[in-house]
């Protein structure tokens, strides 16, 4: 689909926390490379967290955590931040869903 090598930036106000090259995609999910800044270390939990409550199946759980990331986040498309993204990082691996626009609204 035209996104392999694409990067989005993970940021946190005006602080870059990483990068993601994509390498695959299965739309709309996109997988690829995460490479983390160290200001990254302060977030990481947050998305442990999440992960983890997503193995488990705490649904409920993991939206009250998932909240955080995306309140306090934002996700940088080559064209501009993405209105909302869904993002799971784990070791040097990200898999993200991303929208221009609301995903209550897709």
């Amino acid at each position: 689909m035209g996104f392999e090598g694409e990067v989005r930036r993970l940021m946190r106000q005006e602080d870059l926390l990483g990068e993601l090259v994509i390498d695959e995609a299965d739309f709309p999910w996109l997988n690829g490379r995460f490479v983390p800044t160290p200001t990254f270390r302060g977030v990481k939990p947050w998305f442990d967290e999440s992960l983890a409550l997503t193995e488990a199946e705490e649904y409920e759980r993991f939206d009250d955590s998932y909240a955080r990331i995306a309140g306090t986040l934002s996700l940088v498309a080559p064209s501009g931040p993405v209105a909302e993204f869904l993002l799971h990082i784990s070791d040097d691996r990200a898999w993200f869903r991303c929208s221009d626009e609301p995903f209550d609204n897709v």
